[in-house]
């Protein structure tokens, strides 16, 4: 006799459930504004956070900033989560390696990126190189602590099982090691790309003219508060939807470990 399994929740009560935080949010933000605790032109309600969205939308100027920041965004991580894949096997395989660079990795890995932006004004210029050098730089580093702890927390006893099964090095890093490290490489994805968005204004700081660290930066200059909610409501939502895919992916790519 079968059991049958749980019918999945409806998809209706699923979307109000993860709705309802942000729909709290933006009651206590409407309460906040009726209220007046601060100043109303310094806490603009929702609506003219939304009347903003609409007209920076309507006049195009808001997908070009969205357009220029996930752009940039997607680059820095894709290039420095594969920079740190090679880094992150040396680490996590050869315990010497790990001993003599560990400390270095995480130096490096502890300073914000935004400290970084003077340097790189000087050494890379204000083009887009020293944008993209700063997302690559805030990508790196945890994506590689992420992969190589990945790597180190493979159990011994399927190594072992290899070893006695006569498989030589590059036969033990093909179907042990890399098949264990692929979830874990997604993960640094997942990071890297968390870790990007939150240094996206830091990196547009270096005289980007597009993006939405720069629609931030212009607001603040002219005063134009609900402007600058909008371009972090916006980071915010982009990021979270970048998360949801990469999670999508990295379940389906770790299924088979169950």
């Amino acid at each position: 006799m079968t059991v049958a399994s749980p019918r999945p929740a409806p998809l209706l009560r699923r979307v109000l459930l993860r709705s309802l935080p942000f729909l709290l949010v933006v009651a206590v933000w409407q309460a906040l504004h009726m209220v007046e605790v601060v100043s109303p032109a310094l806490l603009p309600s929702p609506r003219q956070v939304f009347d903003a969205g609409v007209r920076l939308a309507g006049r195009g100027v808001l997908l070009d900033h969205m357009i220029a920041s996930t752009t940039r965004v997607l680059l820095g991580v894709v290039i420095g989560v594969t920079l740190a894949i090679p880094v992150g096997f040396a680490l996590g395989w050869f315990p010497a390696v790990r001993g003599f660079f560990d400390p270095l990795i995480n130096f490096f890995r502890a300073l914000p990126p935004i400290a970084l932006v003077p340097l790189v004004v000087v050494y890379v210029g204000i083009g887009e190189e020293g944008r993209l050098f700063v997302l690559i730089y805030a990508s790196f580093f945890p994506a590689t602590v992420v992969i190589y702890e990945g790597i180190t927390a493979i159990e011994s006893i399927f190594v072992r099982a290899a070893q006695v099964l006569g498989a030589n090095g590059f036969e033990m890093f093909r179907k042990v090691v890399l098949p264990f490290t692929v979830p874990h490489i997604l993960t640094a994805f997942r990071v890297a790309l968390g870790v990007a968005w939150a240094t996206l204004v830091a990196a547009e700081l270096v005289a980007a003219r597009t993006g939405l660290g720069a629609m931030i930066q212009d607001a603040s200059n002219f005063f134009q508060i609900p402007v600058i909610f909008l371009g972090i409501i916006v980071i915010g939502a982009i990021a979270l939807l970048m998360d949801a895919v990469v999670r999508v992916v990295v379940t389906r790519f770790v299924a088979w470990r169950e």
